[in-house]
């Protein structure tokens, strides 16, 4: 992909120039990555004033290529510091000044306020000025390598989870599962977990974010899982809630098919130019008009990518339109206190009508399954 990443870093060095910054400072991780294609932990990457050949990755340590890590683009110039512990920001700083830069971009919402004073202390002719989430809105908009990417983490994911459902479950705790579902995403080829595995029974079912613990699982409880994969650094999601036992209670069945109805609604209202509070209202409605709208999340879904929340957000307030090519989540959920609930959660990629609507890329059934 080195041609993909010189054409991101060109797309940045313009929109900054624009902005009247002769050089960038990339800290943030994963900018650094989508940029420059892979960095160890610590890199940060200096868009320079001189052109292509004036960008440098600055390294704590030689890359190495490790599994999940991968190699920086070869079209970039990469410079190891010499002296162990060494702030790669702050030789940046003192770099884009070596080069002639009377003024660098930061990423402000990144650095502390301490590693800020140290570049103004280490290049003081310097004028630095805020970049703001320029890379994370350049990030929004997937190429299809990337893409590629998130199809091949959501099929490891839908492979985990489906292994699962076909394993006795009774009696087994929340912390076994979850470490099970771990283990068999590696197994199938992730780098990685992309996020902490969720596994919630009974009243703990339905819980976003519920960190699993060693209750066992009881016949007639709902299980709801969210797991996903990370692939080559791109992260995907998936969530779905099945019942323990030979056929589930009327209430459970209410509450799934409330909760179904309301992520279908969702799905069914991405497309390019719907906006991001739009998509939001659509998947909230159903579940606020049967009285559940109190005890919501803030938010119903979110972009995917390098990181696993990433922009945009489907929350009441959020502002923006969705664009082709735009991987996110939708994951309404309900949860009662002292019962339990559902959540049901999918990976999709933004597509225009023309290509056939949002592509759908977890595909594990949404079935109400009685395991």
């Amino acid at each position: 992909m080195s041609d993909a990443h010189g054409i991101r870093r060109g797309r940045l060095r313009d929109r900054v120039a624009a902005a009247g910054s002769e050089a960038v400072l990339v800290s943030r991780p994963a900018n650094v990555r989508y940029l420059a294609g892979s960095a160890p932990s610590g890199a940060v990457l200096l868009i320079g004033p001189g052109g292509p050949e004036s960008d440098v990755l600055l390294c704590p340590r030689t890359p190495e290529g490790a599994s999940g890590e991968g190699r920086p683009d070869e079209a970039l110039r990469v410079h190891v510091l010499p002296a162990p512990g060494a702030d790669a920001a702050v030789a940046a700083a003192g770099l884009a000044e070596a080069q002639g830069a009377r003024s660098l971009a930061v990423e402000e919402h990144h650095l502390t306020v301490a590693r800020h004073r140290a570049l103004g202390s280490v290049a003081p002719r310097l004028r630095l000025t805020g970049l703001g989430s320029a890379v994370e809105q350049q990030r929004i908009v997937k190429d299809q390598e990337e893409i590629s990417c998130l199809r091949t983490a959501a099929e490891i994911a839908d492979q985990a989870l489906g292994e699962l459902l076909e394993s006795i479950l009774v009696g087994r705790t929340e912390r076994h599962l979850a470490l099970e579902l771990e283990r068999r995403l590696v197994d199938h080829g992730a780098d990685a977990p992309a996020f902490a595995t969720s596994v919630g029974t009974g009243p703990d079912s339905g819980r976003a974010g519920h960190r699993p613990t060693d209750r066992r699982v009881e016949e007639g409880d709902f299980l709801s899982v969210c797991l996903g994969a990370d692939y080559r650094g791109y992260r995907c999601e998936i969530g779905r809630t099945f019942v323990i036992g030979s056929s589930p209670a009327d209430w459970q069945i209410e509450l799934y098919d409330l909760v179904f109805a309301a992520q279908r609604a969702g799905r069914e209202a991405l497309a390019p130019g719907v906006e991001y509070r739009e998509v939001d209202r659509t998947a909230r409605q159903p579940l606020e008009a049967a009285g559940y709208g109190e005890g919501l999340p803030a938010s119903t879904g979110h972009g995917v990518g390098l990181e696993i929340v990433e922009d945009p957000e489907f929350a009441p307030s959020a502002m923006g339109k969705l664009d082709a090519c735009v991987p996110v989540t939708v994951e309404p959920g309900v949860h009662l206190p002292g019962r339990g609930g559902v959540r049901i959660d999918d990976t999709l990629v933004v597509r225009p009508e023309a290509d056939g609507g949002p592509e759908l890329l977890t595909i594990t059934t949404k079935e109400l399954l009685a395991l």
